[in-house]
């Protein structure tokens, strides 16, 4: 293996939604830092920030059917029912809801968290509240999805956050993707729900650190709970 080599294996990969914004803020940097020498310096730190912000690691996906993987990078915010968004129309009822919270330091790249045909994709204008609230899957600009799977319909959606104001999503309706399958991003930090049968049991708590594309967030053929025996967290 040469030196070349070693380092691009080194190198994490740059998704090219963040192009346009890594060249603005270098273009930043160096018309600053021409007028004001110290200025350079700090545009260079928020260039680098930047660059890291759109990050695309590789992961290794489980495949195993009936698995729940995780879309999004970041920490488990709230485990327990609610009703998927209207838009969606996927389900009156509460259903069981895994919010992951991303924070301005995580990869923002989000993945399919079941293979599937997506067979709705529905977007809603909307405030940018803390996205860690609550109420944000209400109030928030979002982007939800239904993702048709070999268990049933599992609801995903892309919340913006406090500091985002854009949610990228370019995956459309009749595609089939597989688990792990990259399918949008949201700048700038943000939070991503899963929907899932009021039965299904999580295997994640408030509090747990995510990998998107990589860990198990709930096993659709694994052992459930019977009907009325759910505990929100």
């Amino acid at each position: 293996m040469t030196i070349i080599d070693s380092i691009k294996k080194s190198v994490v990969p740059i998704h090219p939604e963040g192009y346009p914004f890594i060249a603005l803020f270098a273009l930043a940097t160096v018309i600053l830092g021409w007028f004001i020498g110290p200025l350079f310096w700090i545009g260079l730190f928020l260039t680098l920030w930047c660059t890291y912000f759109f990050r695309d690691p590789a992961r290794i996906t489980p495949t195993r059917k009936g698995l729940v993987i995780s879309p999004a990078d970041g920490m488990v915010s709230s485990v327990g029912l609610a009703v998927p968004p209207q838009e969606l129309h996927l389900s009156e009822e509460p259903m069981m809801r895994v919010s992951v919270f991303m924070n301005v330091f995580n990869v923002h790249v989000n993945r399919m968290p079941v293979p599937g045909k997506i067979s709705k994709v529905a977007y809603k204008p909307g405030k940018f509240l803390n996205a860690e609230l609550d109420k944000a899957s209400e109030d928030n600009e979002r982007n939800s999805l239904i993702i048709e799977s070999e268990h049933g319909a599992i609801g995903v959606t892309q919340i913006a956050g406090l500091v985002a104001r854009r949610i990228v999503c370019w995956t459309q309706e009749g595609e089939m993707l597989p688990v792990g399958e990259r399918f949008g991003l949201i700048r700038f930090g943000s939070r991503v729900d899963v929907y899932m049968p009021t039965h299904i049991v999580p295997k994640v708590a408030i509090g747990q650190t995510m990998v998107a594309g990589e860990t198990i967030i709930a096993d659709l053929e694994g052992p459930q709970r019977e009907a009325g025996t759910h505990r929100e967290q």
